[in-house]
């Protein structure tokens, strides 16, 4: 703290008195962000304008080896935000600004502190679409989504953050700016820097623009809701759609328990809930010719005939598919509030998607916790949630401990990984021998050292050590 206090004056000097915050609240405000129950007070909250701004910032903090946090909107799951050496946090939320969006080569230029279905919406109106939709697109920053790589519902048929990323503007933990590639479609000039700050956590370097790739926006789309009386059915189900040669825009899997939670947290009556039903696939397909459409989606739902399916529900209107997304979306809140408060992104081939939920039920009976499904199963990234007695945290928790490491090691034996889109941060670090050997784990904290020699910037996460 003391060499914080030292540099104080230097952060006025940079920001204005007006963006530079040690008051208690302020400091209490950004101490958490949705992971866990989890609680770090920064030093220092500054919120700064430019680039400019944040470079000069950056060298004084490599100086004096002040620890740094980047931070977005503070929705991430897994610390990511967290300040848990204290020191500088930095706040991206006045940078928020659509720079240019660019109708004639499909692109758009923002800065990171956009809400990204601002940003969506913004592109929409002008006929352009850019697809990665999180569950918390309407609160999430565009520069914590880069920072994650994250996916949601449409990455199935779309992909994720990283496929849409064409360029960036970042600052350096020693306080240089650059640009990592440029605003083109292929580029094979030299190591892809852009790809590697993308998903990179904030432990690289601070994303202070963003060029992103957009695509013409699809006329129609179409949504139905399809019920099964066996939850591994309906993950069989998934990998068979594909098979048969279908490309959905959304394939999303809600197990029953999760669905009567959700269903009671916001009033809705929209999906009909009996006690043989084990869990619902919602699934959506868009494009440009609606006689096409109408025609994938009798085919499905013909094709799902042979998984015990139940009857099959059409959204018919736009208020009955937005009811539908909604009970989706905001699944992950509901049950949190009913006790499930550990969240896990595991992801497996989809063609595993049966084997893993079988063995989430598995490891539930032996370590004796409450679980529920639900998630991206078209691209095989499922939500697992955990409710175990006495555990409202995962975070050193010897309890939980045990749980994590044979539910990560079942995963990676199906060919799987421990996260797919809400990365590892502070939670999942002690984990990551299982998804990498020692020599892939030392490969990357070396380039870890290359961006960052004095280990400032969001130190402690991804990695064990911090030191």
């Amino acid at each position: 703290m003391n060499d914080i206090q030292n540099v104080l004056t230097q952060f006025y000097e940079i920001l204005g008195n007006a963006y530079v915050f040690i008051d208690e609240q302020t400091k209490n405000d950004y101490a958490h962000d949705e992971t866990e129950n989890l609680h770090f007070l920064p030093d220092i909250v500054i919120k700064p304008k430019t680039a400019t701004e944040i470079s000069a910032v950056m060298k004084i903090c490599n100086q004096h080896r002040i620890p740094v946090t980047p931070r977005g909107a503070g929705t991430g799951l897994s610390g990511g935000a967290l300040p848990h050496l204290g020191g500088v946090l930095i706040s991206f939320e006045r940078m928020n600004n659509i720079i240019e969006i660019d109708e004639r080569n499909l692109q758009v230029t923002t800065e990171p502190g956009v809400i990204t279905e601002v940003l969506q919406n913004a592109v929409k109106a002008k006929g352009l679409f850019y697809p990665p939709d999180p569950s918390s697109k309407g609160s999430c920053f565009i520069g914590g989504n880069i920072a994650e790589n994250s996916g949601g519902p449409k990455a199935v048929k779309y992909g994720v953050v990283k496929d849409y990323v064409l360029n960036l503007e970042v600052v350096l933990p020693t306080g240089e700016i650059i640009w990592t590639g440029a605003n083109v479609l292929k580029n094979a000039t030299g190591y892809n820097l852009t790809q590697l700050i993308v998903g990179s956590e904030g432990t690289l370097g601070l994303v202070t623009k963003i060029v992103l790739k957009l695509i013409p926006y699809p006329k129609y789309d179409l949504l139905m809701l399809v019920p099964f009386n066996d939850i591994e059915k309906a993950g069989a189900a998934v990998s068979a759609i594909f098979r048969a040669g279908f490309v959905p825009s959304a394939l999303e899997l809600v197990e029953i328990n999760a669905l009567k939670i959700v269903s009671k947290f916001v009033d809705s009556s929209i999906v009909p809930v009996t006690d043989e039903m084990a869990g619902h696939l919602i699934i959506e397909l868009d494009g440009n010719h609606l006689d096409v459409l109408m025609s994938e989606m009798e085919s499905i739902a013909n094709l799902l005939s042979d998984f015990d399916c139940g009857e099959v529900f059409f959204a018919d209107d736009a208020q009955q598919k937005d009811a539908l997304w909604k009970l989706r979306r905001r699944t992950a809140e509901a049950v949190k509030l009913e006790g499930y408060t550990i969240e896990e992104d595991t992801v497996v081939p989809r063609a595993a998607l049966p084997a893993l939920i079988k063995g989430v039920k598995a490891l539930g009976m032996q370590h004796d916790f409450k679980v529920v499904c639900y998630g991206h199963a078209g691209d095989g990234n499922l939500h697992i949630r955990i409710k175990k007695e006495g555990c409202v945290y995962s975070l050193n928790n010897p309890l939980v401990i045990p749980i994590l490491r044979d539910l990560f090691t079942l995963v990676t034996e199906l060919g799987g990984t421990i996260s797919g889109e809400h990365g590892i941060g502070l939670i999942q670090k002690p984990y990551m021998d299982i998804a990498f050997p020692e020599v892939t784990l030392n490969l990357m904290q070396s380039i870890k050292k290359t961006f960052d020699p004095n280990n400032i910037l969001n130190s402690g996460k991804i990695f064990k050590s911090h030191a």
